[in-house]
């Protein structure tokens, strides 16, 4: 069994990372078929709808990963420093915020969700639909914050393996629910939806139970008191990662008033593919970064500074391999994957295809700023890791996105990603030569 205190050669790094891998990539997967189903068997016009306000979703449910990866952070550290009871109160206390807090997102988005839909341009059907469907994922919703969140623990407890077990399990339930609300119950829309919620569920609802009793685990939900200088060091800890979500969230919908006003509802559907395919080859750096960060917060706490120099060395080298294959799987597969989504309309497939073999560049450069900015959450830098991510997923997104339709029309919008993570790389180059000295990497 590997421990975090082992000295990380790149079999066991990898070893240790897959599941987490893995297991975002299992979460992208099931997203996909959700959009499978509704593509094909409700429609073009559902499925961009769904598309259009699944970011304002995601950037509620986006406050898992901040609980999760700032508390993965600073419970490690303490883990690394001996305090084996002060890491199990921040787990319990960072859980029970968090559930409590899903619940007043829920009643926010519920009031919010038509609001924000109609200032984004849906009207219509487009708008009915979105409404429908946001409204079933909703009650689900602190949930969802639970299953991100236990995602980035289960590393940090040990269980890299049995986070992997528990994503696939929700991921089947929803494929399966998917198949039968949609294909064979035809429930539309609504049982797409209801899918999607029951699934979200499972994600939440498990692990706090495994959790909630005696396990073989490093970490146990506890009695805990209220420790608010230790929250607010997770959420700023964390910040970077909410910072990502939320920022994508509206980048997201950025582009999709920009598609709306260059192509139309088609542009809408054709973003909605790429970010559905893009979910499982970003999925990849994600995971990686949430593996490997346990494991450099845990040395970082004990002082092995030769151990977090040796980590970082081995995560750049796997990051170059994983981009470069990540690119040509993007080339690859840019047909066959568009295909698998809107073969049923020609116009709509050409426009996705070019799209898909322009976007695909951005995985070529996109994992360095995703574990540059969880490099230094791991190293509890919450303001440096929120910089990197403020840059390239809003500041850098935004400018693209905003700047270069104008010179190149809607292939301008294909290239804005490459762009902003080219920009990133930099930036992210930047801060790890500039930290050097600080922490002794």
């Amino acid at each position: 069994m590997i421990q975090l205190s082992d000295h990380f050669t790149y079999k066991r790094l990898l070893r240790y990372t897959y599941p987490s891998i893995l297991m975002l990539i299992f979460t992208s997967i099931y997203g996909i078929v959700d959009g499978f189903f509704i593509s094909n068997f409700v429609g073009k016009t559902p499925f961009a709808a769904v598309n259009f306000i699944m970011p304002f979703l995601m950037m509620l449910g986006c406050a898992g990963f901040m609980f999760g990866t700032g508390g993965s952070a600073l419970i490690a550290i303490r883990m690394g420093q001996g305090k084996t009871e002060e890491a199990n109160e921040l787990f319990s206390l960072i859980i029970y915020v968090s559930a409590g807090f899903g619940l007043v997102l829920t009643l926010l988005g519920f009031v919010f969700l038509r609001p924000v839909a109609a200032l984004m341009g849906a009207e219509g059907r487009l708008l009915a639909h979105c409404i429908t469907y946001g409204r079933i994922v909703l009650a689900a919703l602190p949930f969802l914050i639970l299953e991100f969140e236990f995602q980035c623990l289960f590393a940090t407890a040990g269980k890299p393996k049995l986070g992997l077990a528990v994503t696939a399990a929700a991921g089947i339930v929803n494929m399966a629910l998917d198949a039968l609300f949609v294909a064979v119950f035809q429930w539309g829309i609504e049982g797409a939806a209801a899918a999607t919620a029951v699934s979200q569920f499972f994600g939440g609802a498990i692990p706090l139970l495994y959790f909630g009793r005696r396990n073989k685990s490093l970490l146990r939900l506890t009695k805990c008191r209220f420790d608010r200088r230790a929250l607010f060091n997770t959420c700023t800890n964390g910040s970077s990662e909410l910072m990502t979500n939320i920022s994508m969230s509206l980048v997201n919908m950025l582009y999709n008033i920009q598609l709306m006003k260059y192509v139309g509802e088609n542009g809408v559907s054709a973003y909605g593919v790429l970010m559905y395919v893009s979910l499982i080859f970003q999925a990849v750096f994600l995971g990686y970064a949430v593996g490997a960060a346990p494991v450099i917060s845990y040395h970082h706490g004990a002082g092995n500074t030769q151990e977090c120099k040796s980590l970082l060395k081995k995560s750049l080298v796997l990051t170059v391999s994983f981009s470069l294959l990540m690119l040509l799987a993007g080339q690859t597969l840019a047909r066959p994957l568009t295909l698998l989504f809107v073969g049923y309309d020609p116009e709509l497939m050409s426009l996705t295809v070019r799209a898909f073999a322009i976007f695909s560049f951005s995985f070529l450069f996109s994992g360095f700023a995703i574990f540059g900015s969880s490099f230094f959450t791991a190293l509890g830098d919450g303001l440096t890791s929120a910089l990197i991510s403020f840059l390239r997923t809003l500041l850098f997104q935004c400018a693209a996105v905003l700047l270069l339709p104008l010179i190149w029309g809607v292939d301008g919008i294909w290239c804005s990603t490459v762009l902003a993570e080219i920009l990133a790389l930099i930036v992210t180059v930047l801060f790890l030569c500039g930290k050097r000295k600080k922490y002794g990497y």
